[in-house]
């Protein structure tokens, strides 16, 4: 594609090519989603076939989650050297092939495995994304766009959950695998056709001794590096703020279409719909928290760390009067609202990651809050909750959820208190586009 010149300040490309590629970072999300999530549908068709416990259908999520722990920061230290459109393009190829691969499996073991490898494809595409979304748009909007792209989280899943049931349903739970797998790689082809910035140089400025002289520029050492991430309370905070919520919504993916089935009898495509649209419901909250804390932060510059304290807080609430107090219409009105608030948190959290580190850092500051969210929240949550599930019943597994968000809430809040000092901390450097 022919990029003219007609470039708006703030951008490295025409607006036109730049939310071109815009779209195919969103519908890649969506697909990695999809891929993702397709499975939660599927969990009563597994163990009806192979007769396993909650525990183990729970490592069919925590397998995905576990290789992207492992892959995800050696990936993106290759996305801020090398190459984040060619990186994701590979990443997207592994991810859809492993999916597919998962619709030819005769055993539990064998259908693990392929879970596994999906996650292996999907350890580089979060980081990398956020980098170079960050550096295809100005700062300004930053939390705006990211809700944009990081709507596609609920939309995949909700898909993903509900086209998983369907085809289930009509075709088999293995066709369900075959079929979601293809769109992913025809657009991680078309990564390989477009276009990205310069690979941001890791240099430190210096401030000059001498009064008038230039700032100088020196090379960023390890140290240097580690201290981008070490030094800044409000970046640390951050991290963990999303991983307590990550553990909340990635077991309520996981387990909400078998606690339909379980607590009210519902059948299983109609639960996995059911589920779909508390999920698709949180489409609305991503997009409208980055709009509303990009308008608040030009009156409140640590807005980006406040807003989702103040969200994840309420959507506390509607998580404990979902599982605790309510149940039947008003239960589902509860995980509705839920749905929205707890979503809120994802584009100004996401924005923080990319504010505070140096802009040749940023896949890999996204990069750690992935490592972090998903060790000790994706990976944990499906298993816990499966393994409290074996014990007790789904509902009460449930039950600690809200804990979670509330403790995310207070992170968020204690976050804030520091983030004007630490964004003090960050260089500011030109992005250019690659030709």
């Amino acid at each position: 594609m022919k990029i003219a010149a007609n470039i708006l300040p703030g951008y490295i490309f025409p607006k036109r090519y730049t939310n071109y590629l815009f779209s195919l970072l969103f519908l890649l999300y969506m697909f990695d989603y999809i891929d993702r999530m397709v499975v939660s549908a599927l969990l009563p068709y597994i163990k009806a076939e192979f007769g396993t416990s909650d525990t183990k259908l729970g490592m069919l999520m925590s397998a995905v989650y576990l290789s992207i722990i492992l892959l995800t920061f050696p990936v993106s230290l290759v996305i801020d050297r090398w190459s984040r459109r060619r990186t994701i393009g590979v990443m997207a190829a592994i991810w859809s092939l492993a999916t597919a691969a998962a619709a030819l499996t005769k055993s539990f073991g064998a259908l693990l495995t392929t879970r596994t490898f999906i996650g292996i494809g999907e350890a580089g595409y979060a980081p990398g994304g956020s980098a170079m979304i960050s550096g295809l748009y100005p700062i300004e909007k930053r939390s705006w766009i990211m809700g944009l792209w990081n709507a596609a989280i609920p939309l995949g899943s909700a898909i993903g959950v509900a086209l998983g049931g369907v085809i289930a349903s009509h075709w088999g739970w293995r066709s369900a695998f075959g079929i979601v797998a293809l769109p992913g790689l025809f657009i991680a082809i078309l990564f390989f056709f477009s276009k990205d910035y310069k690979t941001v140089k890791l240099i430190r400025n210096e401030a000059p001794r001498i009064k008038g002289a230039k700032i100088e520029k020196i090379k960023m050492s390890t140290k240097d590096m580690f201290r981008e991430f070490a030094e800044k309370p409000s970046l640390l905070l951050t991290y963990f703020g999303m991983m307590a919520v990550v553990f909340t919504t990635t077991s309520l993916l996981t387990w909400l279409p078998s606690y339909f089935t379980r607590e009210y009898g519902i059948p299983a495509q109609q639960s996995s719909t059911k589920a779909s649209l508390v999920m698709l419901l949180a489409l609305v909250g991503a997009p409208l928290g980055g709009f509303l804390v990009d308008r608040w932060r030009r009156k409140k510059l640590n807005a980006r760390l406040v807003f989702p304290g103040i969200t994840s807080l309420v959507a506390a609430f509607f998580c404990f009067l979902a599982f605790v107090v309510f149940r039947d219409t008003a239960q589902y009105i509860c995980l509705l609202l839920f749905g929205v608030t707890v979503t809120m948190f994802i584009p100004a959290a996401g924005a923080v990651t990319q504010d505070l580190v140096h802009p040749g850092l940023r896949a890999t500051s996204y990069a750690i809050a992935v490592v972090i969210q998903n060790s000790l929240g994706s990976m944990l949550g499906p298993i816990v909750i499966g393994a409290i599930s074996t014990q007790t019943t789904l509902g009460t597994a449930l039950a600690i959820l809200p804990v979670f968000v509330l403790v995310a809430g207070v992170l968020f809040l204690v976050g804030s208190l520091f983030y004007k000092k630490d964004i003090l901390k960050v260089a500011d450097l030109e992005y250019e586009a690659d030709s």
